[in-house]
């Protein structure tokens, strides 16, 4: 975990995001409304392609790199963030799929913004690389079916998921993101 006041490409201090955000899972979130909880499992392949579909338009804004606040990342940050949540994500429920009920380490969402530079990266390459990996998670989750959604995988730090689950809980990141830069599902 960083320090509070680390910087994080663009120079500004960031505060790290240490909630544990499971409980979208059992109520909808305050701040973007997304009601996780309620989504079918069917549903869980087509809203990923939903709700990655509009970061192209954003990562073509002028004001990309910009933060709206030192403590905020730019839409820049978090496409890098939501490309990297797809890569993730497809790679667990795969991994569940496997049915090994796998344990997931600890990813560390800021020491991955630092490390791979987020503010500094192409958002032309941003755009195709997040693509790609929405694709990825999507066809993961295109593939599944009967009794897979309930297959099981732990995180590190206790909290169990299921397939759908795991799904339903990616799709709030995803789409809490979208409100963070003020886009919308088209």
């Amino acid at each position: 975990m960083r320090e509070m006041g680390e910087t994080v490409g663009g120079g500004e201090p960031i505060v790290p995001d240490d909630k544990d955000w499971t409980w979208t899972l059992a109520r909808p979130c305050p701040e973007c409304g997304f009601a996780a909880g309620a989504i079918p499992a069917g549903e869980v392949a087509a809203r990923v392609t939903a709700y990655t579909a509009p970061w192209s338009q954003v990562l073509n804004r002028p004001d990309v790199r910009q933060r709206p606040h030192p403590a905020t990342w730019s839409a820049l940050e978090y496409a890098c963030h939501v490309r990297d949540v797809c890569a993730l994500f497809a790679q667990r429920a795969t991994s569940m799929l496997s049915g090994d009920r796998p344990t997931f380490a600890n990813w560390d969402q800021d020491r991955t913004a630092l490390e791979h530079r987020y503010a500094e990266q192409d958002p032309a390459t941003v755009s195709l690389d997040l693509t790609a990996a929405a694709a990825e998670l999507s066809s993961a989750y295109a593939a599944v079916s009967g009794r897979s959604w309930g297959m099981v995988g732990d995180r590190s730090d206790g909290s169990q998921f299921t397939v759908l689950s795991l799904g339903r809980y990616g799709l709030h990141d995803l789409a809490h993101h979208l409100w963070d830069v003020g886009a919308e599902v088209s």
